[in-house]
């Protein structure tokens, strides 16, 4: 577990009176000390942006929260570069980086100014015809190693994975851009998710410093910034570590003061465009046990669902589970946490061992501030929870309201389907 839950039982129970459960709940003093030492780590470097992926939580007061820490954005669809809009992340602060990018979406990014990371090659055709014949000034690519480095469990394989351009179409990719008008460059790659290995992270700088080198000398291109993508993992598991940051930064400086610097590419940017170690240790899903049942095995059943949180039942991935004012009883029961959906998989916890739960415990999921509320659907007509925010002075802000039935069934047209033969 990540962090501590920041309220008492009697201070939830409270908070559940007033908003009913399930919900999300993010702690906003702790992420805005979280962002700080962050971007400490990586001031050593000449120029240091992270961009976070709104991916992992997108709401526009968390958005705006981390613009006031000076953090960029990185995108990958319209609607979360008009959240950015919103929240007052504009221009080169918004990474765009999507693929299988609609025209319109590309030309949105363009009018506001925002940077296009290109996923493919044929996508330079398509941006140039897509803007009328014009061309970005500053342009991107993401770069796809391949067999050159390794993936994890999340991403996958790197040449299995449909992100991308190969070694050999980046070098066409530049001069092709720069024939179209381009004249500052960045250069990309994302490899990895939830990794915990900071030697991953170097590694991974290494790749993108050589070809940042070979681009200079081959094509005269001199790359302005580096993004390093995401991938940084937490520690979801109590037995597991936290990435050293420092660590991580210390090692990458001294590549660049060895690569980087005798290239001539000093003042080189250095950014990062991470959700999940900025604010999944911060947010937590509070559920409530609404039923008990015991047959090959003892479940608990939670007025939550796999509708809410899906890592656990996507990914099979562990999430620490809490009962609230129990946190320090014995963990003599065993139990599946369940919610209602109507698929085995949704599960929060398996054969966890955890104190006895009654009926009407609040049960805490932690680690859930990042690709949580953000992945969840509405299959079994479920209606997805609302967001909680927790200020610095200790008061509430309900920063998005739980669904409602009326939400549900706002895009079908009733009326018509009643005439409809």
């Amino acid at each position: 577990m990540s962090s501590n839950f920041p309220l008492s039982h009697e201070r939830l129970e409270d908070l559940a009176r007033q908003f009913p459960t399930p919900f999300y709940i993010y702690d906003e003093a702790a992420i805005r000390e979280n962002m700080a030492q962050f971007s400490e780590a990586f001031k050593i470097f000449p120029k240091f942006t992270e961009h976070f992926a709104v991916k992992a939580c997108p709401n526009p007061y968390i958005l705006k929260i981390l613009a006031d820490c000076g953090c960029g954005a990185d995108c990958s669809s319209l609607p979360e570069l008009m959240l950015c809009e919103v929240s007052g992340i504009t221009g080169e602060k918004i990474i765009f980086t999507s693929n299988e990018t609609p025209a319109a979406e590309f030309v949105f990014a363009f009018e506001h100014g925002a940077i296009i990371n290109l996923d493919d090659i044929t996508h330079i055709d398509f941006l140039r015809d897509s803007l009328g014949g014009k061309f970005p000034e500053l342009i991107c690519f993401r770069y796809n190693p391949g067999p050159l480095k390794e993936g994890n469990a999340i991403i996958g394989k790197p040449e299995e994975a449909k992100y991308g351009l190969t070694r050999e179409q980046i070098f066409e990719a530049y001069k092709k851009a720069r024939d179209y008008g381009a004249k500052r460059f960045g250069l990309h790659t994302m490899v990895a998710s939830n990794e915990l290995n900071p030697e991953y992270f170097v590694d991974t700088a290494k790749i993108l410093f050589e070809l940042a080198i070979e681009l200079k000398k081959n094509l005269g291109i001199k790359i302005e910034f580096l993004d390093l993508g995401g991938g940084i993992g937490i520690p979801y598991r109590p037995e597991q570590k936290k990435v050293p940051l420092d660590c991580v930064a210390k090692k990458i400086r001294a590549l660049y003061d060895e690569m980087i610097v005798p290239a001539g590419l000093d003042g080189l940017e250095i950014k990062w465009e991470c959700g999940r170690p900025i604010t999944g240790p911060y947010g937590w899903l509070v559920t409530r046990t609404i039923h008990e049942k015991n047959i090959y095995r003892n479940y608990i059943g939670v007025d939550a669902s796999m509708a809410d949180l899906m890592r656990p039942g996507m990914y099979g991935a562990y999430h620490e589970v809490t009962v609230s004012g129990k946190e320090a009883a014995e963990k003599n029961r065993v139990y599946d946490i369940v919610g209602s959906l109507c698929e085995n998989c949704d599960k929060f916890a398996v054969q966890r061992e955890l104190p006895k739960i009654d009926i009407g415990d609040l049960l805490v999921i932690h680690d859930a501030g990042a690709h949580g509320r953000a992945m969840g659907f509405n299959y079994n007509g479920k209606l997805r929870c609302g967001e909680i925010l927790l200020r610095p002075d200790g008061s509430f802000k309900e920063i998005r309201r739980r669904e409602t039935v009326e939400d549900y069934f706002a895009t079908l047209d009733l009326d018509g389907v009643k005439n409809f033969k």
